[in-house]
């Protein structure tokens, strides 16, 4: 097992220091330019003064990106499901 890497994160002009297993170091500074891009973005699409409302915006969208790629998922493993036993039923068909 790892030691702990100590990292400061900023966002939204906040400094967050954090100790995380070196692993997760790439996907949380990613996320964090993400998070300061889209800040960004609300910013100068709205006039929004208080940081807790963009962050609450940013929060959201991230969620509603997560949920919809599981809604897009069961979807496709429903569509998947359905074209397999179509499949496997016309080869039970021609078996028998």
């Amino acid at each position: 097992m790892s030691e702990p890497l100590k990292i400061k994160l900023s966002i939204a002009d906040r400094v967050y220091p954090l100790n995380i297993d070196p692993s997760q170091e790439e996907g949380l500074r990613l996320a964090t330019k993400k998070i300061e891009v889209m800040i960004k973005k609300f910013e100068q699409s709205y006039a929004v003064r208080d940081k807790q409302d963009v962050l609450a915006m940013c929060a959201l969208q991230f969620a509603a990106q997560v949920e919809q790629k599981q809604i897009d998922t069961s979807s496709d493993t429903q569509e998947t499901e359905a074209k397999l036993k179509a499949l496997n039923q016309l080869l039970q068909e021609q078996l028998s």
